[in-house]
């Protein structure tokens, strides 16, 4: 690729040097806390100047991943759950090349077809060649200011230097196993020339990211790759609807004489003599596990694979699918009122709050797939795509641990019973909450001594990129907290 680059584009170029510093110093300091919305906030700053007059595609979708990005970065200084802090770190970036890839590609591009992916892909690739194009340009401007003969030398010597490293690797190795001595020698080779190892990684880690935003930016920005346009029919009509139906009827029966039997059972609010509670919830779990793998899978695909024969089979295959999708929201019923059971009876924790939340989520997606099987013109991969985003986004800012640490303060005073232990150790939202029970009774057994410990195991200062509010909070109350 013979790259030209003009004013602008070196104007970006230091604009994403000024990025990729801002990227280490938001990422590599400690604990990420409102860095992630400083960072983002600038990146998108960048972004929106870069591409100012350039005429963007999806954009009411565009508008949607972009909120979600930025409520899940504020997430980082609002609240403090390590089960969403490492999956956030993961999924804002991949929510930031999605989005870029969708509000600069072309207009006929399918987002919801895994034909997308290919082309986020290729422009992933793209980038990296873009940028092995501007190492060359750096070459030759090299090569022309300290003059052609030195530079072709240079040039030799540097490639001479980078084949030597990997025999270089293998012989240190070596010869540092064979003699202590020289270990010691080595080890203290960046002393010899006063250098920072800190310093020096994250010089390299900012190059690293400065060339990749500027990469792949500059490619959605210069390159519209095309995608060519699907055909209407697809890979429908793979299965033939018999085929469909005979294996619908099975399952059909087996939910049906299941449901009926235990009905009673389901939703009666009590036990069976052999099930203690956390049999009982276990099996709950399960049921919604294989509910959720099992019937949604086998209804998609029925939907997208199979043939569309005469009109009175096709009604019988969409009566048999209902009938499969009401039995699965009468199992998931059940399973929800279990858990709650469990809940009573052992109390709240993180994990049992985020299963019952995607168990609501779950009735929403069965409930649009029951619509879509009468409604053929209606979209399953767009509404799960935007539905799962959506919850992701709010069962990340509604803050799950407050609401779990409500939820036990709540059942203390209804029975006198709370896991203190819990609270201490999930989250600062936990901490919050002992120092209220300690205020309202602080003759709660355990309580006192929970609270000491923690006050006395404060860190005495953060830096800025790790602060986040509910920590402080936390903090804060610590330090004001007096005990008798």
């Amino acid at each position: 690729m013979e790259l030209r680059m003009r004013k602008e584009d070196w104007l970006f170029l230091v604009a994403c040097l000024g990025i990729g510093i801002l990227a280490v110093e938001a990422f590599t300091w400690g604990r990420i806390g409102i860095s992630y919305f400083v960072f983002i906030a600038a990146f998108y700053s960048v972004f929106f100047w870069r591409f100012r007059g350039f005429q963007f595609r999806h954009q009411r979708l565009g508008w949607l991943v972009l909120g979600a990005i930025w409520l899940l970065s504020a997430s980082y200084f609002l609240f403090d759950s390590d089960v969403f802090y490492g999956l956030n770190i993961l999924a804002i970036p991949a929510l930031v090349v999605f989005h870029i890839a969708l509000i600069t590609g072309p207009k006929q591009a399918h987002w919801a077809h895994p034909v997308f992916l290919i082309y986020i892909l290729k422009r992933i690739g793209a980038s990296i060649a873009y940028n092995t194009a501007v190492a060359r340009l750096f070459g030759r401007i090299a090569i022309r200011k300290t003059g052609g003969g030195k530079g072709v030398v240079a040039k030799k010597v540097l490639i001479g230097a980078v084949i030597s490293l990997p025999v270089l690797a293998v012989v240190l190795n070596l010869l540092i196993s064979a003699d202590s001595q020289f270990e010691r020698i080595l080890s203290g080779f960046p002393d010899w020339f006063s250098i920072d190892g800190e310093m020096v990684f994250r010089i390299v880690a900012s190059l690293i990211y400065t060339f990749a935003f500027f990469g792949y930016l500059q490619i959605n920005l210069k390159r519209r790759l095309e995608i060519q346009q699907l055909k209407s029919g697809g890979p429908s009509g793979v299965v033939d609807p018999v085929t469909a139906l005979t294996v619908l009827i099975i399952l059909d029966a087996v939910y049906v004489l299941f449901v009926a039997v235990q009905f009673k059972y389901f939703f009666s609010g009590t036990l069976g003599e052999e099930f203690t509670y956390a049999e009982y919830a276990r099996r709950g779990f399960f049921e919604l596990v294989f509910v959720s793998l099992i019937n949604l899978s086998v209804t998609i695909f029925v939907l997208t694979f199979s043939k569309i024969g005469g009109q009175r089979l096709w009604r019988t295959v969409q009566g048999a699918l209902s009938i499969l999708v009401v039995a699965t929201g009468v199992i998931l019923t059940s399973a929800f009122m279990r858990l709650m059971m469990y809940e009573a009876a052992y109390g709240f924790t993180f994990t049992r709050v985020l299963v019952h939340s995607f168990m609501i989520f779950l009735l929403v997606i069965f409930c649009y797939t029951f619509a879509k099987i009468w409604l053929a013109r209606l979209s399953l991969l767009h509404f799960y795509f935007i539905s799962a985003l959506v919850f992701y986004t709010a069962i990340n800012i509604v803050g799950v641990d407050k609401i779990v640490v409500e939820r036990n303060l709540d059942r203390f005073e209804e029975t006198g019973k709370i896991d203190l232990h819990y609270l201490a150790y999930m989250s600062d939202a936990g901490t919050l909450g002992l120092i209220k029970l300690y205020r309202e009774q602080p003759e709660t057994p355990g309580l006192r001594g929970l609270l000491l410990e923690k006050k006395k195991s404060l860190p005495e200062s953060e830096r800025w990129q790790s602060y986040n509010l509910t920590r402080e909070k936390a903090k804060e109350a610590l330090k004001q907290l007096q005990f008798d």
